[in-house]
């Protein structure tokens, strides 16, 4: 099969092009090797065509997709970045672009996708009141957390609550910039799918980490900003009280999932979009994450700051049964395993502030 995947010389989509290799298919990478994402060039894929474009250049993308049967789509700017000024270059990057390629798909009959999701749509994660059931709380104050209040309360009474693996049927919630144009990538994406007959799949990424993350920049997630500590020497800086539950996912394994969902789309019903998390299964708090990550890398430990960024979640763990019931996929790589190589590999160069 042949294979778009944009965005395929960065973090995520050069694991995915490695992937497809491996099983027999034939990759075609487009990326715009933005400054933000790519300070210095990555060499060529190997066994992969190249071609240098912007996914928000149709006439480039038009070509690009001549004797395609399928698109991984990848291409997008990640991360909460550095304040809501970059809101223009989120939705240009991620809305702007997927609206380009589908316009372009139908055209070239490529009529199957799989598109790079995100939990950050759902907000907040799952959560059980003792009293009130599954609730779903607001957004956390600034007055709260700057007392130190980081759990969230029931909305009805206020009571603690218990949070809990999130499924795909839960209400989506986006809290920030980068979230809402994540979750517009899967309206948009779900509106081709109507209009054309398209077949598309949207894989819910949870934390992502791995060798070749990016080092030194805002716009990664936390393992990173973790392992360029330690690589200056310096101590993990961990937010709030290290208590937040995140779901860290080894790239290989979500290049495993992108390889198997590009195999399966054709199967998924005409005109629709299906989502699926995807994360390891193993939650783990973020505190845990640097502990972890910094004794394999031999210090320093973690210091905890009670410092916050307002766009932040408490707490997002995914349940990926989904994934595994209707595609056959699971996570391979261990929680302890994958940090142990991750403290040791390599990472991308900073980018461009």
């Amino acid at each position: 099969m042949r294979v778009l995947v944009t965005g395929g010389a960065g973090f995520i989509g050069s694991h995915i092009v490695t992937a497809l290799v491996a099983d027999g298919h034939e990759p075609v990478v487009l990326d715009a090797l933005l400054p933000s994402a790519h300070p210095v060039d990555p060499p060529p894929p190997v066994e992969a065509e190249w071609i240098h474009a912007d996914v928000r250049d149709g006439a480039a993308v038009a070509r690009a997709l001549r004797g395609v049967d399928a698109v991984c789509h990848q291409a997008a700017m990640v991360g909460l970045g550095k304040d809501f000024a970059a809101a223009p270059d989120y939705v240009s990057c991620n809305d702007l672009g997927t609206a380009v390629l589908l316009a372009a798909m139908a055209p070239a009959g490529v009529r199957d996708l799989v598109l790079a999701g995100s939990m950050v749509v759902y907000g907040e994660g799952r959560y059980d009141c003792p009293r009130h059931g599954r609730v779903g709380p607001g957004p956390r104050t600034a007055a709260d957390l700057d007392a130190g209040r980081f759990e969230p309360g029931c909305p009805y009474c206020g009571s603690e609550l218990a949070p809990g693996l999130i499924g795909e049927e839960a209400a989506t919630d986006p809290r920030n910039v980068y979230a809402a144009t994540k979750l517009a990538q899967e309206h948009l994406t779900a509106a081709w799918a109507r209009a054309t007959g398209g077949r598309a799949v949207s894989l819910r990424y949870h934390n992502v980490y791995g060798p070749g993350m990016p080092r030194d920049t805002p716009y990664a997630g936390v393992a990173s900003f973790f392992r360029s500590s330690l690589a200056r020497g310096e101590a993990p800086r961990v937010f709030e009280d290290g208590g937040q539950r995140r779901d860290f996912v080894h790239v290989r394994d979500v290049a495993a999932a992108n390889a198997l969902a590009l195999a399966a789309v054709r199967g998924r019903e005409p005109g629709a979009l299906s989502a699926f998390n995807t994360g390891s299964g193993e939650p783990r708090t973020v505190g845990e994450m640097a502990a972890a990550l910094a004794a394999a890398h031999g210090g320093p430990g973690p210091v905890v700051t009670g410092e916050y960024r307002l766009g932040d979640v408490r707490h997002i763990t995914a349940s990926s049964q989904r994934l595994r019931a209707e595609l056959g996929w699971r996570s391979e790589v261990g929680f302890a395993a994958g940090m142990a190589e991750f403290a040791r590999s390599g990472q991308r160069a900073a980018a461009v502030p």
